[in-house]
């Protein structure tokens, strides 16, 4: 059953968050991931957005979401984003 990342960022460094991003596709590629969503622009219809940017990612499954976000490429891609970003990350289940 697929499972979907969501992801929040606000960035505050945009040089570190551009070298963040040249990190990402290959580290989720390599568990089967996509990006659905990747920073395109939100019109607000209800309610409010305070993000700099949202990113929507889709794995088989929540655990190879889980094996992705907690592997050794990702987690250096990570630090390198820490540097110059705030984010929040949610696993969301399609059932």
């Amino acid at each position: 059953m697929p499972a979907y990342v969501l992801v929040e960022v606000d960035i505050h460094d945009q040089d570190i968050y551009e070298e963040y991003k040249k990190h990402t596709p290959e580290s989720i590629a390599e568990y089967g991931g996509k990006f659905i969503i990747r920073g395109n622009p939100i019109q607000v219809l209800e309610g409010e957005w305070n993000h700099d940017r949202l990113v929507m990612l889709e794995f088989k499954d929540r655990e190879t979401a889980e094996k992705w976000y907690y592997s050794e490429k990702y987690t250096k891609a990570r630090e390198i984003r820490s540097k110059g970003s705030k984010a929040n990350f949610f696993i969301v289940d399609l059932k």
